[in-house]
């Protein structure tokens, strides 16, 4: 988080954001702490993939797009997870 410009108050209020425009997206019901885990987690995971690809993204609005995006994929993880168990 700290390489990507923002603190840990404007991490957890973008996450909060990312995890909770996810939610929405991917039709779950969550709750406002488990948003701002999957906006954070969601984050650093979707940046990690980005990285493969050597796509980097900085600053608020490009934490909130990471986080969006990997809260929607661990969402859809979560979701396979339970249909197979």
């Amino acid at each position: 988080m700290e390489s990507a410009g923002i603190g840990w108050i404007a991490a957890i209020i973008i996450g909060g954001i990312a995890g909770w425009l996810a939610e929405m997206l991917m039709k779950s019901n969550m709750g406002v702490l488990m948003n701002i885990i999957l906006g954070i987690v969601g984050a650093i995971v979707a940046n990690f993939i980005l990285s493969l690809f050597g796509v980097a993204l900085g600053g608020w609005l490009g934490y909130l797009i990471a986080g969006f995006i990997g809260a929607c994929i661990l969402i859809a993880i979560a979701r396979m997870v339970r249909r197979t168990a």
